[in-house]
């Protein structure tokens, strides 16, 4: 007979998160300390801007210079700072050497860094999944974490981690080259296993938005939605993305009504019907960037204008340079917060990607019939 302990009923999660938007009362930030170039792979090089696949194919398994990190590490402090000043309690990793050197059976490889949790890490309710991820570099990420997991563990929390990707050279499709403009789509991963990425889904009570893309396979969806079972749905956002990676430079939901879209990617009048009831804000053309050196080593496209982070309904944290997007937001009834992260983009994102929600006051709703 299984005893169950005395005071497991008074264990209240100190994670809960069903979208978006909800006031945010905890978060956790990643971090910079040990950050590596990825080691080379074509799932690697096929999802990133050319100039900066070319860098990281010759520098790929080296630590990021202190050029690069010293003023991304800046803007990371007073975003922390900024976050904490609106009441907004912040967690962080444990800083790793990135550059240690690990295998499997059928392949070995060097890290790459914990700049970004909401892309290892899911949070559904009360329940933090780890995700399978298709970059060989980021295959043991959520180690540095595990501190925070354990914690959030002992406290109520549900941890799960989704079966751990073989990553061999099935699951790639050989010769993949990027689809041109007009050209079919086509992905880099087989269905040889389940593959995702948190930060290809964006949430909204019982339903869920998703990407397929270069690091989110068919299979991977599949296995998100039998996890969670009948009470959620999942549906699929199509884009017109040629090296598609992560939904929130693509589609982000600010609010229960209101969802930002990218016209380059999303034609407004494919969504799915569910949304019909909702406004698609159209995001404004994003302010160029003058600095040569920040062009050539980002990560991520232009869009990245529209990686925001929702304080609640009304406040949004949005990068400063944008002025345009500031001005759209504004217009559209929201309270932007002005914030410089702009020297992020070279480790993989701006203020959605280099946050996970850990507990947002709110219960689980359903927005749509």
């Amino acid at each position: 007979m299984v005893r169950e302990r005395p005071d497991a009923e008074a264990l209240v999660s100190p994670v809960s998160s069903h979208n978006e938007w909800d006031p945010l009362e905890e978060i956790i930030v990643g971090r910079l300390e040990g950050a590596t170039f990825p080691s080379s792979h074509p799932v690697v090089s096929c999802n990133i801007p050319p100039w900066a696949a070319r860098i990281e194919g010759l520098a790929a398994g080296l630590r990021y210079p202190r050029t690069l990190i010293e003023p991304a590490r800046y803007e990371l402090d007073r975003f922390i700072a900024l976050l904490r000043s609106l009441g907004v309690t912040v967690t962080r990793p444990e800083a790793v050497d990135h550059r240690r050197r690990f295998a499997t059976p059928d392949w070995s490889s060097r890290g790459f860094c914990n700049s970004c949790p909401r892309d290892s890490m899911l949070v559904i309710g009360d329940e933090i999944i780890e995700t399978p991820m298709a970059w060989p570099s980021r295959y043991f990420e959520t180690h540095s974490y595990r501190a925070l997991l354990k914690d959030y563990f002992r406290r109520g929390a549900r941890w799960t981690a989704a079966p751990k990707p073989q990553l061999t050279d099935a699951l790639f499709e050989t010769d993949f080259r990027v689809p041109e403009a007009g050209e079919p789509m086509r992905y880099i991963l087989t269905e040889f296993e389940p593959v995702f990425d948190a930060a290809d889904f964006a949430r909204a009570g019982r339903d869920l938005f998703v990407t397929r893309s270069n690091v989110t396979n068919r299979m991977g969806i599949e296995w998100l939605r039998r996890h969670l079972g009948p009470g959620y749905r999942i549906h699929e956002i199509e884009s017109r993305c040629r090296t598609p990676m992560h939904i929130d430079t693509t589609f982000v939901l600010l609010a229960p009504g209101k969802v930002l879209v990218n016209p380059e990617y999303v034609d407004v009048d494919r969504l799915p019907g569910i949304l019909n009831s909702w406004d698609a804000l159209v995001a404004p053309e994003p302010t160029p960037i003058d600095e040569r050196l920040l062009r050539i080593t980002s990560m991520c496209g232009k869009w990245l204008s529209m990686n925001v982070l929702m304080i609640d309904e009304k406040r949004v944290i949005a990068e400063r340079h944008h002025t345009n997007l500031l001005r759209a937001l504004e217009q559209w009834g929201f309270e932007p917060i002005p914030c410089d992260l702009l020297h992020y983009a070279p480790f993989g994102g701006s203020f959605h990607c280099a946050t996970l929600d850990i507990r947002r006051r709110g219960a689980l709703e359903c927005y749509f019939p």
